[in-house]
């Protein structure tokens, strides 16, 4: 039985640069998560349309199906540190412009959904590189625990972001929460620019086009039966668990008859629970229990979101989104490590584009569909219908695959 450890749970601080990263991003998701909850609730401002809500995030994502397989590529071949520095300081700027065009009094739903689309892009390319760059931060063993410690960055993110974007968003506007995220990103970039690297050799030479060298990649991630199940289930816990998230701000406010405070609650609840899920990750150390724990992610998380869909009071939906949060976490998380336990270096950057492929790019196809069916039927029909697919696919999983809860 896997017991709560605390040096085992921050086994990765120990190491100096893993501590720049962590430190730098805390401040940085802190912000990301701040625009991300007031542009939402800003696009709904200015249409109160569910379908809108879906559009920004499918925006988000369309890069991600474009470019994300050959920023893989990119990530195996030149510096990772030198891209995330590029892509961050791009969204920075990102995040400035949406603030000015909010100061002035111009924005339009358009806008945001072509600063979507911008920002999307340099995700694309951040994700991969981001996503590999922790095996350069801490030794091979740490690596598990390197990455739920990463996930529980994105996840205090997700607790505090949302909640003081509500407060600011009410007290000051938009714009402030887009202008403190733009100042955020200089957090990390001070952060990967003080680290001090091993050196990294340079990428073999490969032969073939970049379409065979991608193509490499993806066949990698498919050729074990049992990473191909996991990216399965990857891929449908971003598209009808992630992708309901768009509908927060229709939640809050035509469900729950709640405001923007409100949609920062909902938001942090879900973040608590993540959090929750990537500690309880970093504590148990070992692998003997991974794979039973993210079999019960993935059965958990339908349960939650039907009972989300059926009490529609806010003190519920809180204590629902936090189990809702620690499923999405434990299937997504366990994933990532699982994954990353069986690729070589030399193809972690094209393998982990796979990964980001089907996460951030399932999701806004999500989005989408979320915010077309709330439109047509409602809210709660949507996360309903949504949760039906998971438990389908989950149990059709245990069903076929069963050795998945042995795989670790």
């Amino acid at each position: 039985m896997a017991q709560f450890n605390l040096s085992q749970t921050f086994a990765s601080l120990k190491h100096p640069n893993f501590r720049l990263w962590f430190s730098g991003q805390v401040v940085s998701l802190i912000g990301t998560w701040m625009q991300a909850t007031a542009q939402g609730y800003l696009v709904y401002e200015l249409t109160a349309s569910p379908v809108m809500l879906g559009v920004v995030g499918f925006a988000n994502g369309i890069p991600v199906w474009l470019f994300s397989l050959y920023a893989g590529i990119i990530a195996d071949k030149i510096s990772r540190r030198k891209l995330i520095m590029i892509t961050q300081g791009s969204m920075m700027v990102l995040a400035f412009v949406l603030a000015a065009l909010t100061f002035t009094g111009v924005i339009q739903a358009w806008h945001v959904v072509i600063m979507a689309l911008l920002l999307g892009t340099a995700n694309a390319f951040d994700a991969p590189a981001r996503q590999s760059f922790v095996v350069e931060l801490v030794p091979r063993e740490d690596l598990t625990n390197a990455i739920a410690l990463n996930s529980t960055v994105f996840n205090l993110g997700t607790i505090i972001g949302p909640t003081v974007a509500g407060l600011v968003y009410a007290w000051l506007g938009p714009a402030w929460c887009f202008t403190i995220n733009g100042i955020s990103f200089v957090a990390v970039l001070i952060a990967l620019s003080l680290m001090r690297l091993a050196h990294r050799p340079p990428a073999a030479v490969e032969e073939g086009s970049v379409r065979s060298r991608i193509t490499v990649g993806v066949k990698y991630a498919f050729a074990d039966q049992n990473i191909r199940v996991l990216m399965i289930m990857l891929a449908t816990t971003a598209m009808f668990g992630f992708g309901l998230l768009s509908l927060m701000p229709a939640w809050a406010t035509h469900v729950l008859g709640g405001d923007v405070r409100t949609n920062g609650l909902l938001l942090s609840a879900r973040g608590l629970g993540s959090l929750i899920a990537a500690l309880m990750i970093a504590s148990i150390g070992g692998r003997i229990v991974r794979g039973k724990l993210w079999t019960l992610g993935g059965l958990v998380l339908p349960v939650a979101l039907i009972t989300l869909s059926l009490f529609r009071v806010l003190p519920v939906s809180l204590l629902v989104l936090v189990v809702i949060g620690w499923s999405l976490m434990a299937v997504v998380n366990l994933t990532n490590a699982l994954v990353q336990t069986h690729i070589p270096d030399e193809l972690r950057g094209r393998v982990m584009a796979v990964y980001i492929l089907l996460f951030q790019g399932s999701s806004p196809i999500g989005s989408l569909i979320a915010g077309w069916l709330a439109e047509a039927t409602s809210e709660a029909i949507t996360v309903f219908t949504f949760a039906c697919v998971i438990m389908i696919v989950a149990v059709t999983i245990q069903l076929k695959q069963p050795s998945i809860r042995r795989y670790n």
